[in-house]
This record gives C-alpha cells, sequence and structure tokens, in this order.
C-alpha cells in the first residue's frame, strides 16, 4: 500500500520549522516554513481560516492548524484530500502526545523534535 504522505513539515504558526522530512531535498525547510506561515497569516486575513490546500504540478499541499501549529503534509494529487487530512490528524495526535511536556514551557530548541520521524515512519515515504 502506497504511503499516504510525501513531504510534512511541523511549524508554529510564525513559521519556525520544528520538523521536516523531505522525499527530495530541494527546498531548504526553514525557507518553506517561513513562506507557509506568510501564506496562511494572508489567507487568514483575507478570510476565516486561513489557507487549506494547494496543487504545485502533480502535487497538492495540505495545511492542518491545530494549536498554534501548521502540519503540512503533501502528497500526489490522485490521493483524496479526506485521507491526507485524516492522516495529519494522527500525525498531529502523535507530536502532541509524545512532546505535550516539552511544548508546555518550550525554550525554542527544536532539536527536541528531531527523532519525531521514528514515531511516524510508517506514514512517510523513504
Amino acid at each position: 500500500m502506497p504511503k499516504i504522505i510525501k513531504d510534512l513539515w511541523v511549524l508554529t504558526d510564525n513559521g519556525i520549522v520544528l520538523f521536516s522530512k523531505m522525499y527530495d531535498q530541494k527546498v531548504n525547510p526553514q525557507l518553506f516554513g517561513a513562506l507557509m506561515s506568510a501564506l496562511n497569516k494572508f489567507a487568514e486575513a483575507l478570510s476565516d481560516g486561513g489557507i487549506s490546500s494547494f496543487e504545485k504540478a502533480d502535487l497538492r499541499f495540505v495545511i492542518m492548524k491545530r494549536r498554534k501549529f501548521l502540519f503540512i503534509g503533501s502528497s500526489l494529487k490522485k490521493m483524496k484530500e479526506k485521507k491526507v487530512i485524516d492522516e495529519l490528524k494522527q500525525i498531529s495526535d502523535i507530536f502532541f502526545r509524545i512532546y505535550a511536556k516539552d511544548l508546555i514551557n518550550w525554550d525554542s530548541n527544536v532539536s527536541i523534535f528531531s527523532s519525531f520521524g521514528d514515531y511516524i515512519d510508517k506514514s512517510l515515504e523513504k
């Protein structure tokens, strides 16, 4: 069974990338995070809720906002968006369960999230 999520970014709503896993390393994760945060803030200013997805070539990027964090997953366009949203929900649930205590007094040290990929390996393409 193919994986649903091709690439994944977890970032604060200010654009700080906490975790990223990209199938193809062509984009700097911090630049991508800043762009996504800015796009989301712009979309929120225009309408309620911000941006939920966008497409580029054969990829769809789905954005889920939960607790002031953005979970962004890319998938092939042929993948149903609801499946991607469901997978991002599961990934975000795992994230909040694992890092609940760390997020309470988080000092902006992103290295504590570096092992997150080990917990969600089954969700991501290699």
